[in-house]
C-alpha cells in the first residue's frame, strides 16, 4: 500500500538527500569492508559499495539518489535500510519519504517459515539449510548455510540482517551480486532454473506483490534479467531443477564445492522451498563444507 506521497513535485528530492545523508554518515568499517586506504575522494560509504551490500543495481541505487527513480518497492527500501544500519525511526522515515507504509513488511522473515522446514533445519547439522519464499528471498538457513554463502553477506549472516540468515534474495543475488558468475561454477543452469520457477509461481500465486515487485525491480536494474525474463522459449529449453542449478558452487575460501541437493516443497506455503545441499562423504568437497561450517582454519 503507498501512502500517497507520489504527487510530490519533480523537484523535490527529500528521499535522495536523506540516503545521500544516511551514506556519509557510516565508514567501510562500520559495514564490514576493507576502508581501501587514505586516498577515498568520497566521504562516507561510495554508492557502490551500498549497492553491493544492498543487492541494489548501482545505476538503480543512483537513480534514487538523483531524483530520477521514485517508485522503489518495499524489498528495495528495507534492504537500504538495513545496509544504511538505520534505526526504526529513521526506518520509518525512509518509507514514508518513498511513499511507502513501513509496516509493509513483517518484522521476522522466520515468522513465515512453514513449522516442518524451521524443524528440518534446526537438525541439519551436516548439510546447508535455508528456506526460499515464493520469490527467492531466503526466509532462513542454519549455519553451513550460511558459511556457504558468505561471500553475499554483508554485516553478519546473509544479507546481514538477521542472526538467522534471513533477509536476501537468491535471483538478485544470481543477477546483480559481483562475484555470483564466480561463485555458481554453472551460472546459466542458476539462471534458468531461477526465471523457470519464478515464471511458475508467479502463474501459481497471481496476487503474491513480492513477486511483482521483484521481477519490477530486477528489470529496470538488471539487462541480464530483462533480456532472460522476456526470452521464454530460451528459459523453458534450457532450464534445470533447483536441486541442480546449484550444486557446483566456487567459495573463495574454500574452492570448488560440490554438493547434492533436496528440494524439498510443503502444500500449506504453496512456493515455499527447503533447499538441503551436502557434499559426498569423504570427498574434497566435505573437507571443504567441514572447513566453513566450523569457520576453522584454512581449508585443507
Amino acid at each position: 500500500m503507498r501512502t500517497g506521497t507520489r504527487g510530490k513535485d519533480s523537484h523535490d528530492n527529500a528521499l535522495g538527500e536523506f540516503l545521500r545523508t544516511c551514506r556519509s554518515r557510516l565508514t567501510p568499517m562500520d559495514v564490514g569492508l576493507c576502508a581501501g586506504g587514505h586516498n577515498r575522494r568520497v566521504e562516507g560509504l561510495r554508492r557502490e559499495e551500498v549497492s553491493v551490500l544492498s543487492g541494489v543495481g548501482v545505476d538503480y541505487y543512483a537513480r534514487l539518489e538523483q531524483g530520477r527513480e521514485r517508485n522503489p518497492s518495499p524489498r528495495i527500501i528495507e534492504a537500504l535500510s538495513r545496509v544504511l544500519h538505520l534505526d526504526a525511526d529513521a526506518r520509518s522515515h525512509l518509507f514514508h519519504l518513498a511513499g511507502l507504509n513501513p509496516n509493509l513488511r513483517p518484522a521476522s522473515a522466520r515468522k513465515q517459515v512453514h513449522p516442518e522446514f524451521l524443524r528440518l533445519l534446526e537438525a541439519s547439522h551436516q548439510a546447508a539449510a535455508y528456506v526460499l519464499s515464493p520469490c527467492f528471498d531466503i526466509l532462513a538457513a542454519n549455519e553451513p548455510a550460511q558459511a556457504l554463502l558468505s561471500p553475499f553477506a554483508a554485516t553478519g549472516g546473509v544479507g546481514g540482517s538477521s542472526p538467522d540468515g534471513s533477509g536476501q534474495n537468491l535471483i538478485r543475488i544470481v543477477f546483480t551480486h559481483p562475484q555470483a558468475r564466480n561463485y555458481f561454477a554453472q551460472w546459466p543452469s542458476a539462471v534458468a532454473s531461477c526465471l523457470h520457477t519464478l515464471r511458475r509461481n508467479a502463474l501459481r500465486l497471481p496476487g503474491d506483490t513480492e513477486i511483482a515487485d521483484l521481477i519490477t525491480d530486477l528489470t529496470a536494474e538488471s539487462d541480464d534479467f530483462t533480456k532472460a525474463w522476456q526470452n521464454k522459449a530460451w528459459q523453458d529449453r534450457t532450464a534445470v531443477g533447483l536441486d541442480r542449478a546449484f550444486r557446483n558452487v566456487v567459495h573463495p575460501a574454500a574452492g570448488r564445492i560440490t554438493l547434492t541437493y533436496r528440494v524439498l516443497g510443503a502444500a500449506a506455503v504453496p512456493g515455499q522451498r527447503l533447499l538441503l545441499a551436502a557434499p559426498v562423504p569423504g570427498s574434497r568437497s566435505a573437507q571443504a563444507f567441514t572447513y566453513l561450517a566450523a569457520m576453522g582454519g584454512p581449508p585443507p
